[in-house]
């Protein structure tokens, strides 16, 4: 009997997959929010630069308060290096582009999540972090 459950699972699981696969398989993409950029916090920014730079060879331009990485590559996205002055010193984070921060954050939370940072308006946008349910932070950009 637990073979006939478990191949009825792998037959649901490969329909499943087939299913989510055939709106590729016809042309059509998912509607899903794209990750679009990644931050780098740090303490030392000067320093972090170098170390980034030397291991993997991207080229940074200081602008403002933050280090845009340019990678020069067909592949990947862009990013930057920060130096908040504050906790949190050091962190890795992505951020996923939508169309409603306030949306997202609520949505974030009623699964589970927090706020981190409400929105903050940008000159090109806006952006906020929230924690998942287990306090990954993830970031939230609207161009």
């Amino acid at each position: 009997m637990a073979n006939v459950r478990l191949a009825n699972r792998y037959t649901r699981r490969a329909a499943l997959t087939m299913a989510a696969v055939a709106g590729w398989l016809r042309g059509q993409s998912p509607k899903t929010a794209p990750v679009v950029h990644f931050e780098i916090g740090c303490r030392d920014r000067a320093k972090t630069e170098r170390f980034f730079a030397d291991l993997f060879g991207w080229k940074m331009q200081q602008n403002g308060p933050a280090t845009n990485i340019e990678a020069d590559s067909e592949k990947g996205i862009p990013g930057h290096i920060t130096a908040l002055g504050h906790e949190p010193q050091h962190y890795t984070t992505f951020y996923v582009e939508v169309d409603d921060l306030k949306a997202y954050l609520d949505k974030a939370v009623a699964l589970g999540g927090r706020i981190v940072v409400p929105p903050v308006k940008l000159p090109t946008g806006g952006f906020a972090w929230f924690s998942d349910i287990d306090g990954n932070v993830i970031g939230l950009l609207k161009k």
